[in-house]
């Protein structure tokens, strides 16, 4: 597993908005538009969102974001990881960071909705091994058979 630093970071920053654009574009490239739930930078500077990066010596492997959607529970935003990182563990590190910081703000559960596409396969392998449940849509999500919604009890 490769070893970085995750902290709070700018959606502002050259190298996050190079990134984030990178995972939009992944997302309407494997979803329709109807189905793309990912956040812009506007969206990561909401004040509900904690945004993350995962750097190895100042370069940009990762990013991950924790919303809260009420005081019980909180949603993983913006996961996404730098093609070259991927499959080192930079996206589980992000994963096991925001599931200790939903724990430390007193989340009882966060949850995820992520793409039902081949290409997310290697997505939802990493939640379920998080632990993370199939779960019904939640928040201002619908059901739909593009998006798959998956959650994780944080206090049993």
């Amino acid at each position: 597993m490769v070893r970085g630093e995750i902290s709070v970071d700018d959606p502002r920053r050259a190298d996050v908005r190079a990134l984030l654009a990178r995972h939009l574009a992944f997302a309407h490239e494997h979803s329709p538009p109807e189905d793309v739930h990912t956040l812009d930078v506007d969206g990561l500077l909401d004040p509900e969102v904690t945004f993350f990066s995962f750097r190895l010596d100042g370069e940009l492997l990762g990013v991950g974001a924790l919303k809260a959607l009420d005081p019980d529970h909180a949603e993983l935003k913006s996961m996404h990881t730098v093609e070259a990182a991927r499959g080192r563990g930079v996206g589980r590190a992000m994963v096991d960071h925001l599931l200790a910081v939903a724990r430390q703000r007193g989340f009882r559960k966060v949850s995820i909705e992520t793409g039902t596409m081949a290409a997310f396969t290697p997505a939802r392998a990493l939640y379920a091994a998080a632990g993370f449940q199939p779960c019904a849509p939640f928040a201002d999500y619908r059901d739909s058979p593009h998006s798959c919604y998956m959650t994780l009890a944080l206090d049993g």
